[in-house]
């Protein structure tokens, strides 16, 4: 779902940067460092997964795994994918760096907010519990993202407002994708690290 440069408004880069640097800061301050490999390793995943892209107008559509990031990393997902949205736009240039604080709010918050409400449901004692919330919220992340790369698009003019209102029907095959993708992961983690799903640091 990177939106590329040149489509935002300034007003839209300006508050999509300042509020991505509020989020990042947060994320440094809760981030324990003893946890860097992992959030390496999932901000891989981010970075490999949404390597295969389709183009849609001014985004794209790939899969994004933020909502399993939410769930592992809560306000450690804005530096994650910060880092891991960043190296994108210098090797493949994907995005931009003009709205790489769009990109990654877009991308960041919705894993914050999935954190949030999944945080009780994924730390049930039973693994399928556990998994069952480990879907929605991958579900949930992509619907949340979608809305937000549609409002970004609609917020700049009207000339993207037709791009806008496709960016969800778009994204239901990769909402439904993530929802397996994360039903899965959540459960294999229950059965072999519960300490990943278990720390409250983040």
């Amino acid at each position: 779902m990177h939106i590329v440069d040149g489509a935002l408004s300034v007003p839209v880069l300006v508050s999509g940067a300042v509020l991505s640097v509020v989020g990042i800061a947060i994320g440094l301050k809760k981030m324990d460092y003893d946890n860097l490999p992992l959030v390496g390793v999932l901000a891989s995943v981010f970075f490999i997964a949404s390597y295969i892209h389709l183009p849609l107008g001014f985004s794209s559509v790939h899969l994004i795994m933020n909502g399993l990031l939410g769930i592992l990393l809560g306000w450690v997902a804005f530096p994650a994918l910060l880092v891991a949205l960043l190296l994108q736009v210098i090797f493949f240039g994907f995005g931009g760096l003009l709205v790489l604080g769009v990109n990654t709010l877009n991308i960041a918050l919705p894993a914050v907010i999935i954190y949030y409400l999944c945080y009780k449901g994924i730390r049930s004692e039973n693994p399928k519990v556990a998994a069952i919330w480990g879907a929605i919220g991958g579900a949930g992340a992509i619907v949340i993202t979608s809305l937000m790369v549609a409002f970004s698009l609609a917020l700049s003019g009207e000339s993207f407002v037709l791009a806008a209102k496709a960016v969800l029907p778009a994204h239901i095959p990769i909402m439904v994708l993530e929802g397996f993708v994360s039903y899965a992961a959540v459960y294999l983690i229950h059965r072999v690290k519960p300490e990943f799903i278990n720390k409250e640091s983040v």
